[in-house]
């Protein structure tokens, strides 16, 4: 972390004294068993404020959490993708407005579900517009996920198996462009492999694996040294792992990031650890800028930090089920930009934020978010899927009430 100065609470503006109830509060959980361990990272004013590691890094095997241990970060690869596919915008490679056949031609003639309850097949439209690279980066494009709620489309997704690691991004593209849109383009925010269609656009139009690019466009200016998809033999060791479950006796299965799976997720593959996360963070606070490189204009932050989900807009009704009040839904205060959620009012949502904050969290327990207000970035890592609603609400609240 040599570009981030480590600095005393009170001088990035925290209580240190009330920073201690993030302490409390996770010390009493992992002595309860609700999770094995966590790491937490403040940063403000550009400086590293705080940074704690607490119990576990593996509970069965009594190892200790350490401050730079490796999590998965599930969808919190999504914010990465979303950035490099602005790089590529930059330099007039990709175009938000072009359509996503013009790119992945097997989408061309994809059909939208006209599904309805109770049906036994599943009937279809054509597309009304096509979807669009735009929509890919704000979850509009008519794709979902298998893994939530039910209906035939994610049944479909589910019997041909697009979430399978053994498909590279061009066979999971294939597969997914035979099933049927769950909704007409631009129409329904649902969240969904959007992400991973764009990483697959990226690999087209840049050349390069996902791997690749990332790596070479993203993590090396960065110095995100311990940020990808495969672990070294040495980085594997440091894998914080879920704890077993009391009732089953098991582990909740995760990602072996040991192997070199064919699928590089852009929308939720990597690993990471929170020093890695902070880099990326600051760098976009810092309005694309990192101390190595200009990684994007501050135009086209700005861009991505902005609303862009039109008045019309409705939701998935899974969306309020899977985010509670993290959701980017109106009723919530909150909407999405391109690759983040974001906080647009203020009094509506019940947690603490500023107007403009935005984040985005991993199925696996992660979680962060960047208040440009407070000049605050916060970054939550542990693997407690079950809990990671609790976890999303508890930094907000005890982070805020800190800030002096």
């Amino acid at each position: 972390m040599t570009q981030f100065e480590e600095t005393d609470p009170e001088e990035a503006g925290f209580d240190p004294v009330r920073l201690s109830r993030i302490s409390d509060a996770l010390n009493a959980d992992v002595d309860a068993r609700k999770i094995p361990g966590a790491v937490v990272l403040l940063a403000r004013n550009g400086k590293l404020a705080w940074w704690r590691a607490f119990g576990y890094r593996d509970r069965e095997a009594n190892v200790s959490m350490e401050r730079d241990d490796l999590f998965r970060i599930a969808s919190m690869t999504k914010p990465v993708t979303s950035v490099a596919s602005m790089i590529l915008a930059e330099r007039g490679q990709l175009f938000l407005p072009e359509t996503v056949a013009s790119v992945l031609p097997e989408f061309a003639d994809t059909k939208v579900s006209a599904d309805e309850p109770g049906a036994q097949t599943l009937p279809t439209v054509p597309q009304v517009r096509p979807m669009t690279v735009h929509d890919l980066l704000r979850h509009t494009a008519g794709l979902t996920y298998g893994l939530f709620g039910k209906s035939l489309v994610k049944s479909a997704y589910n019997q041909a198996a697009v979430f399978d690691l053994r498909n590279t991004n061009a066979e999971m593209v294939s597969k997914l462009a035979t099933i049927p849109l769950a909704h007409q383009p631009g129409e329904v925010w649902d969240y969904s492999m959007a992400t991973d269609v764009l990483g697959c656009v990226i690999e087209v139009v840049s050349g390069q694996s996902l791997d690749e690019f990332l790596r070479e466009e993203l993590f090396i200016p960065l110095g995100m040294r311990e940020t990808g998809f495969v672990t070294t033999p040495e980085q594997a060791i440091r894998m914080a792992q879920p704890q077993v479950h009391s009732q089953s006796g098991a582990r909740v299965p995760m990602t072996d990031h040991t192997v070199a799976w064919p699928w590089q997720s852009g929308g939720g593959g990597l690993y990471s650890t929170a020093g890695d996360y902070l880099r990326f963070c600051q760098m976009l606070l810092d309005h694309g800028r990192s101390p190595n490189a200009q990684i994007l204009s501050p135009a086209t932050i700005r861009l991505m930090i902005s609303d862009h989900l039109p008045a019309g807009i409705t939701w998935d009704s899974y969306t309020p089920i899977l985010f509670e009040a993290a959701a980017p839904t109106r009723d919530m205060g909150q909407s999405f930009g391109l690759g983040f959620a974001l906080r647009t009012h203020s009094g509506i949502n019940p947690l603490p934020g500023s107007i403009g904050d935005y984040f985005w969290a991993g199925a696996f327990g992660t979680y962060f978010w960047i208040d440009p207000a407070e000049k605050l970035i916060a970054i939550f890592m542990s693997q407690a899927p079950e809990l990671r609603l609790h976890y999303r609400y508890l930094m907000r609240q005890l982070v805020y009430q800190a800030i002096e």
